[in-house]
């Protein structure tokens, strides 16, 4: 990544911020709705309730950033790297993520609903809820996470790799088609492919 300038000021709707280093700014609250961040560098920055509507996110990393709630929905993230970061409720539903990583980290709910994946890995993070209802998820990739549930409901996979994925509840079992899953997780799934395909086990 290019030299970064550091950041100065608050964020205002529509902004364009370009080869920023944002280090541990108190960001919560602002108000970013529509802007662009193009080479970006966003490090320990509280961005509770920051409002990112409609945003772009581009070869930026978030790294070991915070939140209890956070706003990105119908955001585009296209080549950004989310490392360690503590969030709680995500809403993001509606979304273009395209080689997009979150490495480590824990995020109680993802809202992904209605969002458009391209080669997203997750990678060693530990996620409450991730709902990815009705989205369209291309080349995804779960790699030794924790999911407490995941919902698939309507969703439509092409080569999604679920083997990583500690899965303790799934809605929408027939969202599955697409995906590849483990011999182990094929038993742990065995009663909810049953009663979707309304096979009566005795």
């Amino acid at each position: 990544m290019m030299q970064l300038e550091p950041f100065d000021g608050r964020l205002e709707p529509g902004g364009d911020y370009e080869g920023l280093a944002f280090d541990n700014f108190d960001l919560a609250g602002q108000d970013a709705e529509h802007s662009r961040f193009m080479d970006c560098a966003l490090t320990g920055c509280n961005l509770d309730g920051t409002n990112l509507d409609h945003a772009q996110l581009l070869d930026s990393t978030l790294t070991e950033v915070h939140a209890g709630a956070l706003d990105l929905p119908d955001a585009t993230w296209r080549d950004v790297t989310m490392t360690d970061c503590r969030l709680g409720a995500v809403t993001a539903y509606s979304g273009i993520l395209t080689r997009v990583t979150i490495r480590g980290g824990k995020i109680d709910y993802l809202n992904l609903r209605g969002a458009r994946l391209t080669d997203v890995r997750l990678d060693g993070c530990v996620i409450g809820d991730l709902d990815l209802g009705d989205a369209r998820v291309t080349r995804l990739v779960i790699s030794d996470c924790r999911i407490g549930r995941l919902d698939l409901t309507h969703a439509t996979l092409a080569d999604v790799d679920l083997r990583g994925a500690d899965l303790s509840g799934l809605d929408g079992v027939g969202g599955l088609a697409g995906a590849t899953i483990s011999g182990e997780q094929l038993v742990d799934l065995a009663g909810a492919l049953a009663a979707q395909l309304r096979i009566t086990v005795i």
